[in-house]
């Protein structure tokens, strides 16, 4: 694909940067899951990834690629828990301060976390105050670098590792894959992956997943434009609450992804038992909506 932010070019590029620092994570798959759906199903369990997300992919690209001058000065994130483990990590592996703006309500595990990287953590009300302007504003004070959550040529393209691993681990297996379904919030993993698999396995229909009451993206993809929603609640997968696709991911969703499905809090708990007793994989919400997808037909 010509004209967009990334191409497989840049993937395999990240791919290069990743290796030795990133886990290439398998396929696995479950004959109990293939019998119940009547399908063959690999999974590409990113939870056994660094920081136990595919996260770190991202974050490792964008800043293995700053200057030594930029390094000195460190970065700065907005997240409410991947993303922000993902750059901790990375910037520790890469000896360069970092400093994370996360809501005051994001899981404690993950602002934990976070702190055990190495990172400082500064908290911010969602509900009264801008991740987006209190970053900014460090940022300028520090010199520091902005490391968008997806927004970002270099994240998109480390996102984008996970389907290129993909594509391939399948082909080694000899099962050329009719569908890739993966979680979409602001688009980056998703884009990543479309980007990849359109480029090595055309005839592969992708589909994204979201939560319901955030899906920005089926709405957005309908509209042929990007449209902001105005979420109304919370929902279990607080790691898919973006609220608009961004402005260089959407051009590639609109491109290569067949359609989005949508899941209800109450399908992705199912999916996270399943995978919990079934798969023996402990999956956050954000992760299990594909196979909650999957499991309630959708």
């Amino acid at each position: 694909m010509t004209g967009f932010a990334i191409s497989l070019t840049d993937i395999e590029a990240a791919a290069g940067r990743l290796d030795g620092h990133a886990v290439k994570t398998p396929l696995i798959e479950s004959a109990a899951l293939n019998d119940r759906l009547g399908l063959r199903v690999l999974i590409k369990p990113e939870t056994l990834q660094r920081v136990g997300a595919f996260k770190f992919r991202g974050a490792y690209n964008r800043l293995v690629q700053l200057s030594a001058e930029e390094r000195k000065r460190g970065v700065v994130a907005f997240s409410s828990g991947n993303h922000a483990q993902g750059v901790a990590l990375a910037a520790k592996l890469l000896g360069m301060p970092a400093l994370i703006v996360m809501p005051s309500d994001a899981p404690s595990v993950k602002a934990e976390a976070t702190r055990v990287y190495g990172a400082e953590v500064v908290f911010y009300d969602r509900l009264t105050e801008s991740r987006e302007a209190i970053s900014a504003a460090i940022a300028a004070e520090r010199g520091a670098v902005m490391v968008p959550a997806f927004d970002d040529p270099h994240i998109m393209a480390g996102q984008g590792t996970v389907g290129l691993e993909m594509v391939r681990q399948a082909q080694a297996l000899g099962a050329p894959l009719d569908v890739v379904i993966a979680p979409c919030s602001g688009g980056g993993l998703l884009s990543g992956i479309a980007t990849a698999v359109k480029a090595l396995s055309p005839k592969t229909a992708v589909f994204g997943v979201e939560p319901a009451g955030y899906d920005d993206t089926l709405t957005s993809l309908r509209a042929g434009e990007r449209t902001p929603m105005k979420p109304t609640h919370r929902t279990l997968c607080d790691a898919l609450e973006t609220p608009c696709p961004g402005e260089l991911t959407f051009p590639i969703l609109l491109k290569t992804v067949a359609d989005v499905a949508v899941v209800t809090d109450a399908e992705v708990a199912e999916a996270m038992r399943y995978a919990f007793s079934v798969l023996k994989l402990v999956v956050e919400p954000g992760g299990a909506v594909a196979l909650a997808a999957l499991l309630a037909g959708k």
